[in-house]
């Protein structure tokens, strides 16, 4: 399974858990999936005070639930593993355009930007 398809499934697991308020099952989740589901939930609230933080405009509950767990899952990536800035914030606008509203990339990408700030993306 690619990172891409990995992530898609620990949004759509994430997405539930935040919808439904259970606990998501990671043992039907890819290895990578449940690393990434696990990681954002273990981490929750720390990420949630920093998107807070990042998006004044926009207090967290108020976010679409999709949008919000696209951007925990991707400041999780940011702060927990190697991947390139670069990479994790394009995966997540991506990710944003094709499951949620037409203006999502763009907000992913500002909340995702002010908050990479903290970690320089690689050069060419």
């Amino acid at each position: 399974m690619s990172r891409t398809e990995a992530r898609v499934e620990a949004l759509e697991a994430l997405y539930a858990t935040d919808v439904m308020g259970a606990a998501a099952e990671l043992e039907e989740l890819s290895a990578r999936a449940r690393r990434f589901v696990s990681g954002v939930l273990e981490h929750r609230s720390s990420l949630d005070e920093e998107i807070a933080s990042a998006s004044t405009a926009w207090r967290i509950e108020r976010m679409p639930v999709v949008d919000r767990n696209i951007i925990r899952l991707a400041l999780y990536e940011l702060r927990h593993t190697e991947t390139p800035v670069g990479v994790v914030i394009s995966e997540a606008v991506e990710i944003a355009k094709r499951y949620s509203t037409a203006r999502s990339g763009r907000f992913v990408n500002g909340v995702l930007g002010a908050l990479a700030g903290g970690r320089q993306q690689d050069p060419d």
